[in-house]
């Protein structure tokens, strides 16, 4: 099948976004996000790819992933899967060895970021779910000329729709632990969505030692450390379409004794 094309030319200023997606269970997202990003991407003329790194999903998500390559074309959608289930902070070292973008957009693949900025119903049609935040980030970097700008749910008009009491308490308060303990200079840690400059984002991955859910921490507190610049978009967090939160116990665990580590180290 061929790949289908953007409806814009190429806006011609030299610069490429790389899109990182790690996945794990994410069969029923995957297409979704992809669409809206290729569909944003195509009218917007900027030259972008998208890289899917699988970490070995049992639901078929490499299998949907290989058809959305068909539809889109390999050079907009590139495969980069692992055997098995390895970490998010891993995912995004392996994903950038294969970036040929200068600027690099890392986010979640469901669909927690890419929705307009408040809950979307399944009843609503798939177009109604415009990208919103890419833009603002693209904006943000070029006005600024930032090394990074990060997604915050925690300034402006930012905010979390769909998550239960328990899970904002334990948001908040991982939030306000790490502000106080750490200072990172920016509003949001745990935050997922951010855009770098690619050879940023390299130097700061060289430096991280955390590989879970503690890696975006870190990636902002070693940013701080190294005097990069950095910006910030307020964003609304949607609880994600389909599938399950793969934030549990482990995870709590680990960011905790991360932070502890980080707080000694930094």
């Amino acid at each position: 099948m061929a790949s289908r094309k953007g409806s814009q030319q190429s806006r011609g200023d030299g610069d490429k976004y790389s899109v990182l997606l790690p996945t794990y269970n994410e069969r029923e997202n995957l297409p979704l996000i992809v669409w809206l990003l290729v569909k944003y991407f195509g009218e917007s003329g900027y030259e972008y790819e998208i890289i899917v790194i699988d970490d070995g999903s049992p639901d078929g998500t490499l299998e949907v992933a290989e058809q959305l390559q068909k539809i889109y074309g390999e050079d907009k959608i590139l495969l980069r899967p692992r055997a098995k289930k390895l970490g998010l902070g891993t995912a995004y070292i392996h994903g950038i060895k294969h970036a040929r973008g200068n600027y690099v957009f890392i986010m979640d693949a469901d669909l927690s970021h890419h929705v307009s900025g408040s809950p979307v119903s399944l009843d609503n049609t798939v177009s109604e779910k415009q990208p919103k935040f890419i833009p603002e980030f693209i904006k943000k970097q070029r006005e600024g000329g930032y090394d990074l700008v990060s997604g915050t749910r925690y300034r402006g008009d930012g905010g979390v729709y769909g998550w239960d009491l328990r899970r904002k308490l334990i948001s908040r308060g991982a939030n306000y632990v790490t502000q106080v303990l750490l200072r990172p200079g920016a509003s949001d840690l745990t935050g997922s969505f951010r855009l770098y400059k690619k050879e940023v984002l390299e130097s700061l991955v060289e430096r991280c030692v955390s590989r879970g859910y503690v890696f975006q921490m870190e990636m902002i507190v070693r940013a701080r450390q190294l005097n990069y610049t950095i910006g910030e978009v307020p964003i609304s967090f949607v609880d994600r379409v389909y599938g399950e939160s793969k934030l549990g116990g482990n995870e709590i665990v680990s960011f905790l004794k991360g932070l502890l580590t980080l707080f000694a180290t930094t």
